[in-house]
């Protein structure tokens, strides 16, 4: 006790007592949590009442591994696809570098060329980082290419420190040290990416190694990274939930007893149990400025945390947007449909064909007459997507009119009017489905064929989709 430092905590005001005594527990057997993952059964949610403040640094932002994480669970992006969605990463986070990095493998010479590309533009934001195998030669690689940060994969759990990786606790831990060591001497920044960290042993591996790589960058005056990685989804930000499972105690864990400063600390979710943006907000809250995220959330099985969503999660916890442009996302969401063909599925938030489409016909009276009552907010000022409305046998004139110029995009010059004749023959057609005992919406892809058919009779220019 004696030797243990009272600080001031400049954000509480409050004295503290640094607690930097925790040690290396070397197990003989793994501890796999067995009571929380009993693998026949679904995972328990354990709580011990536990609470820990929220503590939301200053400056939060976001980390891109749509190259990285995001490239392994889809057919490989080509070098000039990298480049062009770089692109976009780029305008969609802004001049203030909302998206503050993205990530790249360097494997192949594809990946390397895009790399190189990617530099050339020149841009502050997002900063080029790699990830690598944890060998010498490749870190030599990314000094060569002149990349100044790179990821290294550092399994935390003993599922994979005992049934991965046959070794024990310490030789784990040596083992890493060794690796990180070595980068250090070449002057690159390690990121260090803690697998399965929602099943490790916070207190008896994780914040003991920590402790170790923090004594690594005083000695080399170089910043080190902790990337918190939920690799299989189990993260909860429950309060009072017991660690490994609680997003505040890990972040909590890491921040005060580890002693990682919040600008090196991010958090990297999976969404297999469909937690993947709430437990990156919640590491948000609790210390860490960076939350790790791929575009549409394309990453392992379920997916990466999407990082459009964390760009809304954002702006809804500062209030503003810091200079990201929104509407790219719009574009990002036509580009992977178009040239990748990939499609986002219908439901999707903010980018899914139908996220601001409203079906239900009470729906659609009330937002007829004001939009607000049934849009999230102004979709088309924030994303380029005018609300719309599902023609159903209670759209009327106004209906059908208010669909026609929202989903061909008319200019205000150019919308028609629910007494045109265009409005009125389709919605003839429409009359005639549901009197014939049709009970489903009308689907865009039928309203098209309609509306075009009509549009040609009728002599009405609509521009092409």
């Amino acid at each position: 006790m004696e030797n243990r430092l009272v600080i001031n905590n400049e954000k509480t005001n409050l004295l503290e007592l640094e607690e930097h005594m925790y040690h290396l527990v070397d197990v003989d057997k793994p501890n796999v949590f067995r009571n929380l993952f009993p693998y026949d059964e679904v995972p328990k949610i354990a709580f011990n009442e536990r609470i820990v403040p929220h503590n939301m640094p200053k400056d939060i932002w976001i980390t891109d591994t749509t190259f990285r994480d995001g490239q392994q669970s889809r057919e490989p992006y080509t070098t000039e696809q990298i480049v062009t969605i770089y692109d976009y990463l780029h305008r969609l986070g802004g001049p203030n570098g909302l998206i503050r990095q993205s990530e790249f493998f360097l494997y192949s010479k594809k990946d390397r060329d895009a790399v190189y590309k990617c530099l050339e533009r020149g841009y502050r934001f997002p900063e080029v980082t790699s990830w690598i195998r944890a060998t010498k030669q490749d870190f030599e690689l990314v000094k060569d290419i002149g990349l100044k940060e790179t990821g290294i994969l550092v399994s935390c759990s003993d599922y994979h420190i005992f049934y991965k990786m046959k070794k024990t606790r310490k030789q784990v831990m040596d083992q890493y040290l060794s690796v990180i060591r070595d980068c250090l001497e070449i002057g690159i920044s390690p990121r260090c990416h803690l697998e399965d960290i929602t099943r490790a042993d916070i207190y008896g591996f994780v914040v003991p190694f920590c402790l170790e790589l923090m004594k690594l960058m005083d000695e080399y005056k170089i910043p080190i990274k902790i990337r918190a990685c939920d690799t299989m989804g189990y993260g909860v930000n429950f309060a009072g939930a017991v660690i490994p499972r609680s997003v505040q105690g890990i972040i909590y864990a890491l921040n005060k007893h580890a002693g990682v400063p919040s600008e090196q600390l991010e958090w990297h979710g999976h969404n297999d149990f469909y937690k993947a943006v709430t437990n990156s907000t919640t590491a948000w809250l609790y210390g860490a400025c960076g939350v790790n995220c791929s575009l549409f959330g394309i990453g392992e099985r379920t997916g990466n945390t999407p990082l459009e969503a964390m760009i809304f999660e954002y702006a809804q916890l500062k209030g503003n947007l810091n200079g990201a442009d929104t509407t790219v996302i719009t574009e990002l969401a036509e580009y992977y449909k178009k040239e990748l063909d990939f499609d986002v599925p219908d439901q999707t938030p903010f980018v899914g064909k139908n996220f601001n489409i409203t079906r239900a016909g009470i729906h659609a009276d009330g937002l007829l007459k004001n939009e607000e009552i049934y849009n999230i907010f102004d979709t088309d000022k924030f994303l380029n997507r005018p609300v719309q409305v599902a023609v159903s046998n209670t759209s009327g004139l106004a209906g059908i009119a208010h669909w026609i110029n929202t989903h061909y995009k008319l200019r205000v010059e150019d919308k028609i009017d629910k007494s045109e004749p265009i409005v009125a023959t389709v919605k003839e057609w429409v009359d005639k489905e549901y009197d014939e005992g049709r009970v489903t919406a009308i689907t865009d892809e039928e309203l098209e064929r309609v509306v075009d058919e009509n549009a040609k009779t009728l002599n009405v220019k609509l521009p092409e989709l």
